[in-house]
């Protein structure tokens, strides 16, 4: 620790301050706050947690669109003869997929029961630009029996071998897709529906674009252009270039049936969407939109924020720290919890050359750099650039990042304060629940103290629910 955080944090008098509780996995950090920290929570969906009866009466009465059974049945083959291919997310998306209660077995029977034969179902995982499932993270997700019974794949947005030339799009993308998947009799595409920090929302379209594409049809997608729109931002479709792209990519590409969740506080399954591409994936969004915003009169000197779920590495975190960007003020402080558990704690090996290549030469010049015609669109580019939004409006003393996991070298090309700054010299904790606790603990320290507070008390607020909540400016 630095002999000037040092000193920041040893004038800071906690005095009456409050307890505050982090989540942090399946666990909580509890630090103290200033009195007065404001709770930012979402309100809670009208809904009640879906069972099997009511997860098959929605994939049994879709929205704008036949049913399952007439679809398979309207196709040139019987459907003992037809193929299927069932897109489904990755380990980084909390969809309840398994078990009696969950999508995916529910789904899988009711394409059976048509008369189509298991052999001929592929699960298709949309990894996008992800790194490839793991095992364990397969039974995790979609149940051992599932795991055990059908065919399931990773998408590899780079092995170009897997790819075909499905479309072209009015904008000339060149769409190159997942072969199982355009290849398929019958494409069935499922996905979770949550506020998005550039595509306006997840779920619908982006089950198709990026999850099934390779990098190059990416490029507009995932460009500097289209990102730093003001429009590419959470829970905006009108006039979102993101999302504008994404749809005329899946919707030229084809797909035969929609099934989209919702989800509530506890990350059950309160909300199921099927049928047609564009209209379930609205209904599901207008849903969302009832519960997820959270009114604020002003912006504060400091907002605390976390990864949750979605957190499990630097990467998925960015999705926290720009939600958090309507709450804090110009040059406000932006503290964060993570918990990075993933194998790749940063991100890959692409994520972290742009990363650093961020906090060499901050916001703006990186922005400028990306937007040079000789510059080479990079796999995982568009993450960094997300990051640069809240980096911009904060700057990098005031962002604030703690992710117990992330190791002193790791930390080197890491934009603003890591948590491994904040941490004693000497006798430092080695759990990592309390590595994060007294990371944030200090983090709050750090920012209280700024001497530009001058002897008042700087306003601050917490958003619960972390990438989640969307706070709204209404004055």
């Amino acid at each position: 620790m630095n002999s000037a955080i040092k000193q920041r944090l040893e004038r800071c008098d906690t005095t009456g301050w409050d307890e505050l509780s982090i989540p942090f996995g399946d666990d909580h950090v509890n630090i103290q706050v200033p009195r007065g920290c404001d709770l930012l929570r979402m309100g809670s969906p009208d809904a009640d947690v879906l069972k099997e009866a009511e997860i098959r009466h929605g994939l049994s009465h879709p929205i704008q669109s036949p049913t399952l059974a007439e679809i398979i049945a309207s196709k040139e083959k019987p459907p003992e003869e037809s193929r299927v291919c069932v897109t489904v997310s990755d380990i980084t998306r909390p969809i309840p997929y398994k078990g009696p209660d969950g999508v995916l077995p529910n789904l899988l029977g009711m394409i059976e029961a048509t008369g189509v034969k298991r052999e001929h179902i592929t699960i298709l995982i949309g990894n996008g630009m992800h790194r490839p499932s793991t095992l364990e993270e397969r039974v995790y997700m979609y149940g051992r029996d599932v795991v055990d019974q059908y065919r399931i794949l990773d998408h590899d947005c780079e092995d170009m071998e897997s790819m075909v030339l499905a479309a072209r799009t009015s904008k000339k993308t060149e769409v190159r897709l997942n072969k199982l998947f355009f290849e398929a009799d019958v494409r069935i595409v499922t996905g979770l529906v949550e506020s998005h920090f550039m595509a306006g929302a997840s779920g619908g379209r982006k089950g198709v674009c990026p999850a099934l594409v390779n990098t190059h049809t990416l490029h507009k997608f995932h460009g500097v252009d289209f990102l730093e729109h003001e429009n590419a931002t959470n829970l905006v479709l009108d006039g979102n270039p993101c999302h504008e792209e994404a749809l005329e990519v899946a919707l030229a590409v084809g797909v035969d049936f929609l099934v989209n969740v919702t989800l509530n506080h506890e990350l059950k399954l309160v909300g199921l969407y099927a049928g047609d591409l564009e209209a379930a994936h609205q209904a599901a969004v207008e849903a969302i939109k009832s519960y997820v915003t959270i009114p604020i009169p002003e912006p504060y000197d400091i907002v605390i924020t976390h990864g949750a779920y979605v957190g499990r590495n630097h990467y998925q975190v960015a999705k926290a720290a720009v939600g958090a960007m309507p709450a804090v003020k110009e040059s406000g402080y932006i503290l964060m919890l993570a918990n990075n558990f993933d194998e790749e704690t940063i991100g890959g090996v692409e994520y972290r050359t742009v990363l650093h290549l961020l906090k060499i030469l901050g916001p703006e010049a990186f922005i400028s750099i990306m937007r040079h015609a000789d510059w080479v669109f990079t796999k995982d580019q568009w993450q960094p650039q997300m990051w640069a939004k809240p980096l911009r409006k904060v700057g990098a003393d005031k962002m604030v990042y703690c992710a117990p996991q992330v190791t002193d070298e790791q930390a080197l090309i890491i934009p603003g304060v890591v948590g491994t700054d904040l941490m004693p010299d000497d006798d430092a904790p080695t759990s990592m629940l309390e590595r994060a606790r007294v990371m944030m603990q200090n983090a709050v320290k750090y920012a209280v103290s700024d001497p530009r507070w001058d002897g008042r008390p700087p306003t601050m607020a917490f958003v619960e629910e972390g990438p989640y909540a969307i706070p709204i400016l209404e004055p």
